[in-house]
């Protein structure tokens, strides 16, 4: 395949990464308000929320079958046009049974194009022959970080209505353009083994499936971070440093903006390093910064361990998704997928539970725990990662 139709492909996929994140973390940012519209109560509205993560977790399972079926550009194309249009359906409920059900179908939008692209990529990495995938995934952060501002901008004086229905227009915009172009480009292979490409595994079998599962579970510990750094962080700042409300926003932000950061640079990382080392410094660095952000004393050691959780997170998640689609194609991408939602599912809840039973930055130190232990099966499965 030409080295033109490759840029052209990599650009493609790179917008569809930053659509959803952009998509997602505007519906997020007006939770508060579909909130205050159905009447939920709090512990509602949590069990409306499961329908995202349910929707997803399912879907994520079929889309393995479906991108082997159908091809991954074609599953991303109508995934995200899935996910343009269910955005716009949760300020149309007025209760939580009806806001569950619609919630179910954004869920499964987001489920089958996060697999869907992420397949798509890790094919075009392997005809590049360079680990560009951690790009992907700092253009899905960087279209969250552009999606939560806009909608922050923008919630004083548009409706939840207006707003989501905003976004389906931008995100039906972004699919017919991008999409087309999607389309009219066959997924690569790898230039110089294309037999090979031919041959590679497309599903897991006996040998391979246990280490997609491994490279899950390391997707599982680093998504854990991010969910609980999501939800937990700005509270340990106000509640344990006594920060103010908007200074312990901030400790999120610094968070979010270095796994940016760290995204960004991960192609030179890995060229560098390769993905033995870069998971295996990711982990520790992580688990060294998420003991200072949580045991500090002061505020701004704190957030400079936040910093340094971030940048230590950053690419745990994109090798693992790939080395997972690498081994087992659409299915392990699927695998490894639910494996690492599934974590940051978990990660919320469990923290909360052991802010009860012990302290919230006690708690806090289970992200360290499972930074480090990602770091020791980077190591254990260095065969396998190694390229």
């Amino acid at each position: 395949m030409p080295g033109n139709t490759l840029t052209r492909l990599r650009i493609t996929l790179t917008v569809f990464f930053a659509l959803d994140g952009f998509i997602f973390a505007g519906w997020v940012v007006r939770i508060p308000a579909i909130k205050e519209q159905t009447g939920a109560s709090p512990s509602a509205l949590g069990l409306a929320l499961l329908g995202v993560s349910a929707g997803a977790v399912i879907t994520m399972m079929l889309t393995g079958r479906l991108c082997r079926r159908y091809g991954n550009h074609q599953v991303t194309v109508a995934s995200a046009v899935l996910l343009s249009l269910s955005v716009a359906l949760p300020p149309l409920t007025h209760s939580t049974l009806a806001l569950g059900a619609v919630l179910l179908i954004f869920g499964s939008a987001y489920g089958g194009i996060n697999v869907a692209f992420n397949s798509a990529a890790i094919d075009l990495v392997r005809a590049l022959q360079r680990p560009v995938m951690p790009s992907f995934h700092a253009a899905f952060s960087l279209g969250g970080m552009i999606g939560a501002g806009l909608g922050a901008l923008v919630a004083g004086a548009l409706s939840p209505t207006q707003h989501l229905l905003g976004l389906t227009a931008i995100g039906l915009l972004v699919t017919a353009l991008a999409g087309r172009t999607l389309l009219r480009i066959q997924p690569p292979t790898s230039p110089e083994n294309a037999p090979r490409a031919e041959s590679a595994p497309r599903r897991p079998g006996t040998r391979t499936r246990p280490l997609v599962i491994t490279f899950g579970l390391i997707a599982l510990c680093t998504a854990y971070g991010e969910g609980a750094m999501a939800d937990w962080s700005a509270l340990h700042l106000e509640q344990d440093l006594d920060a103010t409300p908007g200074v312990a926003a901030v400790g999120y932000s610094c968070f979010a903006l270095a796994m940016t950061i760290g995204r960004l640079t991960g192609t030179q990382l890995l060229e560098r390093l390769g993905q033995t080392r870069t998971l295996v410094a990711g982990g520790t660095t992580a688990a060294l910064g998420m003991l200072l952000g949580a045991l500090a004393p002061s505020l701004w050691a704190a957030l400079l361990g936040f910093v340094i959780t971030g940048l230590g997170l950053a690419n745990l998640f994109p090798v693992a998704i790939e080395r997972a689609g690498t081994l087992a194609g659409p299915d392990g991408v699927a695998i490894a997928s639910t494996l690492g939602y599934g974590g940051m599912l978990l990660g919320p809840p469990a923290i909360g539970f052991m802010a009860d039973w012990l302290s919230l930055p006690a708690a806090l130190t289970s992200i360290a725990v499972l930074a480090a232990s990602a770091a020791v099966i980077g190591f254990a499965t260095r065969g396998a990662a190694a390229r």
